[in-house]
C-alpha cells in the first residue's frame, strides 16, 4: 500500500487532474457552473451540476416524491438521531465495556491534512508566549488564535443543518428544507443557524459496529467504489458479528483503507471515495441506526454511480431521517487489536449555530 501511494506522488498531480475531470464530467463548467459557482464549496465542489440546473425549475428534486417531515421525535425536534441515546441506551452500550481500553479514533488537527474547495486551517501563538511574566512568580502564557471552519475540517461530525434540499425555484429559501422540514428561511443567518445548531444534539454513547472493508476486499477500496447492504452482511459474517447485534439507535462505522492516504498523498485523497450508497443507506435507515462513519471525507461513495446525484446519502440519512454522521475517522488501531464492536463517545461542540463539530471521538472497548 505504501508503494502505491509513493507511486500516486510521483505521478506529479495525477489526482488533482482526475478530479478537475470529474468535475467537467460532472457539468461544472460553462453556464450552469457559472450560475451556481456560490454552491460548489468544500466537498460539495465534487457535485454534479448539470446544465438543466441553470435554468430555474419547480420539478421535485431526483429521490424526493413526497415531504419528510414531520420527524418521528415531533415537529418541533432539532436533535435528530441523537434522541436515540437514552438512559436505557447508555446503561446497554456500558455493558459491552469490557477490557476499560480507550482508543482515540480522530485524526490530528494541523495546517496540511486534506481540505476541500477554499476552506482553510490556521493556528498562530501570538506572541510567544502570548502574555507575561505576572506576579512574583513570574507566570508567562500561551493562547493560541485558530482561523477555520470549526465543524467541516478534519475529523467533522454533520450536524443536522448542514445537508438540505431544494424543494422549490432554485434560491428560494421558503423551499430550502432541511431535517424536520425547517427552512432555510426559518433557519439561516449570517450569526448562526436558528435552528438546527450543533448545541441542539444530545451527548453520542452508544454500541458501534466497524465493518472491516479491507479485509473484505483484500486492500484499499477505490474512489467510485460502493458499499453495498451485501457488502455490509457478507463483512458482518466475516467478522463473526450476527446481523441481529445491531439494534437501533447503534453506530455502524467503515474502514475503507481510503484513510491510509491521510497527508501521504491529499490529491488522490480528495479526489473522490469509495463510501455506502442508497442501497447501504436503505439499510441504515431499516436498521433504525443513530450515526454513520468512516475513515473518508464524506462516508458515502464518490462519485456516486449514478452521475446524476449529489452526496445523495448524505441527504437521504441526515436531511430526510436525522441521522447523524462522521467523516475522517482512523481506525488502525482497532483493527490490529480486532475490536470491530465498542462504545463509541462524543459530544458535538456546543457551538450555538453550528453546522457541525470537530473535537475526538473515542472507541472503548
Amino acid at each position: 500500500m505504501d508503494n502505491e501511494i509513493k507511486g500516486e506522488e510521483q505521478k506529479g498531480g495525477m489526482a488533482e487532474t482526475d478530479r478537475r475531470t470529474l468535475l467537467r464530467t460532472a457539468g461544472l463548467a460553462g453556464a450552469a457552473g457559472a450560475a451556481f459557482a456560490g454552491t460548489v464549496h468544500g466537498k460539495f465542489s465534487l457535485a454534479p451540476i448539470t446544465a438543466a440546473q441553470a435554468q430555474t425549475t419547480t420539478s421535485m428534486p431526483k429521490g424526493v416524491d413526497k415531504p419528510w417531515w414531520p420527524s418521528k421525535w415531533g415537529k418541533d425536534d432539532e436533535a435528530g438521531a441523537s434522541n436515540h441515546i437514552t438512559p436505557a441506551k447508555v446503561l446497554d452500550a456500558v455493558k459491552w465495556i469490557r477490557d476499560g481500553k480507550i482508543y482515540k479514533i480522530g485524526r490530528v488537527y494541523e495546517q496540511g491534512m486534506p481540505l476541500f474547495g477554499a476552506r482553510a486551517f490556521s493556528l498562530r501563538i501570538p506572541g510567544g508566549p502570548t502574555g507575561g511574566p505576572f506576579g512574583d512568580n513570574k507566570l508567562v502564557y500561551h493562547d493560541e488564535f485558530l482561523a477555520t471552519e470549526i465543524g467541516q475540517t478534519g475529523t467533522q461530525f454533520d450536524g443536522l443543518g448542514h445537508i438540505g434540499i431544494q424543494m422549490g425555484k432554485d434560491g428560494d429559501k421558503s423551499e430550502m428544507r432541511f431535517y424536520n422540514g425547517f427552512t432555510a428561511a426559518e433557519i439561516s443567518d449570517a450569526y448562526g443557524l436558528k435552528k438546527l445548531g450543533t448545541e441542539k444534539l444530545k451527548p453520542l454513547f452508544t454500541r458501534a459496529h466497524l465493518i472491516d472493508m479491507v479485509a473484505l476486499k483484500g486492500g484499499m477500496m477505490d474512489a467510485g467504489q460502493e458499499i453495498t447492504s451485501a457488502d455490509i452482511k457478507a463483512a458482518l459474517q466475516k467478522q463473526n458479528i450476527p446481523e441481529s447485534d445491531i439494534k437501533p439507535g447503534d453506530a455502524i462505522m467503515f474502514h475503507t483503507g481510503w484513510g491510509s492516504l491521510w497527508m501521504k498523498n491529499n490529491d488522490r485523497f480528495n479526489s473522490g471515495e469509495p463510501g455506502i450508497g442508497l442501497d447501504a443507506a436503505k439499510w441504515v435507515i431499516e436498521k433504525d441506526l443513530a450515526l454513520t462513519a468512516a475513515d473518508t471525507w464524506a462516508v458515502e461513495v464518490v462519485p456516486n454511480p449514478d452521475k446524476s446525484l449529489a452526496f445523495a446519502v448524505h441527504s437521504e440519512l441526515q436531511t430526510k431521517h436525522g441521522i447523524l454522521n462522521h467523516e475522517n475517522l482512523i481506525f488502525d488501531e482497532l483493527v490490529a487489536d480486532k475490536k470491530y464492536q465498542f462504545v463509541y463517545c462524543f459530544t458535538p461542540a456546543p457551538i450555538k449555530g453550528a453546522t457541525g463539530s470537530n473535537g475526538c471521538p473515542i472507541a472503548i472497548t
